[in-house]
């Protein structure tokens, strides 16, 4: 399989529609890419018009891509972005819930406006996308729902226990589901990346140099390390086990969390 953005490599996706929240930069935009070339038509949704616009120039002549704005921590509006994406493309067939925000700090200092935040972004976003997409699927017989969750899904990291907590109940969100919905020809399932080459992981860095006075190159080989094969996961890679959870060929896989990272959860 060509990674994402390397032009047509199948029309299996032909007809269906795909909505991809946090889909207008890093792990979003890859994905965005990579079911476009599958024939899928995609929504992109994140918060920012002005992001969003961007993205959408950017993806000039790959297929057919529209956008919504919500956040998603807000039922209602994402219920009005749905009904808007369908009103475009009829029911959505395909939803990738990879909107999510990182913030850290020591357990103590984790008060309940961060606690709340990580949860609401990370884990209720991915609630109310689901809870909005899965009529048309169940109705349809058929769907596709992949979560991307993190490595911070599967095991604990210090400092980061609000983000940990938030992506687990993303995994055991997506068990449950996954058998509820088995005998009714949906799928639901999540990747897990570990540090990935993106925006967020940069800020990260940033964010770590400033509180600890550390340099950038520091930072970075630290969390390098932490992967067996010593280097970040690319954007792309994660796409492609997305894409590949959505083609023909994986129906049984279903209430799985896949980590994608090089060896560092097993």
């Amino acid at each position: 399989m060509k990674t994402a953005g390397a032009g047509d490599v199948s029309r299996f996706l032909a007809g269906k529609h795909a909505l991809v929240t946090g889909g207008s930069r890093g792990i979003g935009m890859a994905i965005v890419r990579i079911l476009l070339s599958h024939g899928a038509r995609v929504t992109m949704l994140a918060r920012s018009e002005k992001t969003l616009e961007e993205a959408a120039r950017q993806l000039t002549g790959r297929g057919e891509v529209g956008y919504v704005s919500a956040n998603v921590c807000d039922a209602d509006e994402v219920c009005n972005a749905f009904q808007k994406a369908q009103k475009r493309f009829d029911r959505i067939d395909i939803l990738i819930n990879n909107a999510g925000h990182a913030s850290s700090a020591p357990f103590l200092k984790t008060d309940s406006e961060l606690w709340r935040q990580m949860l609401a972004v990370n884990l209720d976003g991915t609630f109310h996308c689901t809870q909005a997409a899965l009529p048309g699927m169940l109705a349809a017989g058929w769907g596709r729902v992949v979560n991307v969750a993190s490595t911070a899904g599967l095991t604990g990291y210090a400092y980061v226990s609000a983000y940990c907590a938030a992506k687990h109940a993303v995994v055991g969100l997506t068990r449950a589901l996954a058998v509820e919905v088995a005998p009714k020809g949906i799928t639901v399932n999540a990747v897990c990346p570990g540090y990935t080459d993106t925006n967020m992981v940069s800020e990260s860095v940033n964010k770590i140099v400033a509180k600890t006075g550390r340099s950038a190159a520091d930072v970075h080989s630290e969390l390098i390390s932490r992967n067996p094969q010593k280097r970040l996961v690319q954007p792309e890679e994660v796409a492609n086990s997305v894409a590949w959870l959505c083609l023909p060929g994986s129906e049984a896989i279903n209430g799985q969390a896949i980590a994608i990272a090089g060896g560092e959860v097993m």
